[in-house]
């Protein structure tokens, strides 16, 4: 190995100067004390409680932006319940978390449910990844709860991506969920729905939405004043001390996130990133020299992931503007990006898109802040966008040449 590597790694075996820990900064942290959300804590609280008398609660369905507390809330109310459920020398309530963003399928749901049961009382049994018809698996979700009386809360954070992945299948688990309390003999189940799309309730089946939204919990984003007092809660158990001395960090870390709609998700995130700074160079302390640093490299990762997950037609519709741009248009108009648009879509073999619903791509990619839109009136003639990229075009293109398709057909075209 060699010797600069050596050094690198004897300075982490010599002990962090920085974090003491350093996973009190990450988002499924939850801590002994949750501040400014005693409101929301408590209507759930109050929800959840016939639980402890093995009575079924209500479903719940938590809204709010990203990085509001719903999940954390949500988990930790329910640790307090099942912590109570155990002093109090009562059944403690079965619970279960599922991320729908990661466990993206009627199957996958529910054999994360089973495991779950599994974990808490075992019989032996496994559930295979895949290879079983949904209907059986279900059954067996339902014989393995309904063994003995309980009460199972089942968390689906970010229960939204179900239905935009697929109206249909998503709209299918969550009324079979919604619905098993009627075919269960012994057992009950609750569900907590967590979604950060406010329209969330507009695509859902008015038969699940009379059940799933049986509870109503909204989170507002945070103001600059009660992010400051959740860094400051983190820094004391995430930072050794001193490591954060100068109180301009806390500040400028909690205007950042204010700007961004009060997203504490990401002021933590910020911040743990400066530490992470500070940490490789061998600094003892984090200044708001390596928060400004931290801000320019999420930004970077986070462009990267929002261009890699866009669905194809998008990306096409975003290569369409940044090729334009390229060519130094500075101005460019819906019907020239339609135009190399169809060029692209047919290099492709995509089905090509009426201008009309290009045009709604592109107020999506407007919101997502890869692009900015204009509207201009062209009097008689009507209105149509004036479009500019929003990131540097070196980035953007750089994302879309690691898509191997898009990067193929660029030689061709372009």
């Amino acid at each position: 190995m060699g010797k600069p590597l050596d050094k690198l790694f004897d300075k982490f075996l010599q002990g962090q100067a920085i974090f003491r820990d350093r996973d009190a900064l990450r988002p499924t942290y939850v801590p002994e004390e949750l501040p400014y959300r005693d409101e929301q804590m408590n209507r759930i609280g109050s929800i959840l409680g016939p639980a402890l008398r093995n009575a079924p609660p209500s479903n719940i369905l938590c809204y709010g932006k990203t990085g509001t507390g719903k999940t954390v809330v949500a988990r930790y109310v329910l640790s307090l319940l099942v912590r109570k459920a155990h002093q109090s020398n009562v059944q403690s309530p079965l619970t279960a978390y599922v991320n729908c963003r990661i466990v993206g399928t009627n199957y996958r749901v529910l054999r994360k449910l089973c495991e779950d049961i599994e974990a808490r009382m075992p019989d032996g049994s496994e559930v295979p990844f895949t290879g079983l018809p949904t209907d059986e698996i279900r059954s067996i979700f339902k014989k393995k709860l309904d063994v003995s009386s309980n009460i199972m809360v089942v968390v689906l954070d970010e229960v939204d991506s179900l239905v935009k992945r697929d109206v249909g299948q998503g709209n299918d688990i969550l009324y079979g969920l919604t619905r098993m309390n009627g075919e269960l003999e012994q057992s009950k189940i609750s569900i907590i729905g967590i979604s950060n799309d406010l329209k969330f309730k507009e695509m859902l089946d008015p038969r699940v939405l009379s059940t799933l939204g049986e509870e109503e919990v909204i989170f507002a984003p945070y103001n600059a004043v009660e992010l400051k007092g959740i860094l400051q809660q983190r820094v004391n158990i995430a930072f050794n001390d001193k490591a954060v001395a100068d109180e301009g960090v806390i500040n400028l870390v909690g205007a950042l996130a204010a700007q961004e709609h009060g997203d504490a998700r990401r002021a933590l995130d910020l911040l743990r990133t400066s530490g992470e700074l500070a940490e490789r160079r061998g600094d003892d302390i984090v200044t708001q020299e390596h928060v400004r640093e931290a801000q320019k490299i999420i930004e970077r990762d986070t462009i990267s992931e929002t261009v890699k997950t866009l669905p194809m037609q998008s990306k096409a519709v975003l290569f369409a503007v940044y090729a334009l741009a390229n060519k130094g248009k500075k101005d460019i108009f819906t019907g020239e990006c339609y135009n190399v648009y169809q060029d692209l879509a047919q290099a492709l073999s995509l089905d090509k898109l009426t201008q009309r619903r290009v045009s709604d791509l592109i107020s999506e990619l407007d919101m997502l802040g890869l692009i900015n839109t204009t509207v201009i009136s062209k009097g008689r003639y009507g209105r149509t966008k004036k479009i500019r990229l929003a990131v540097s075009r070196k980035q953007i293109g750089t994302i879309l040449d690691e898509d191997i398709r898009l990067g193929r057909i660029a030689e061709e075209i372009f």
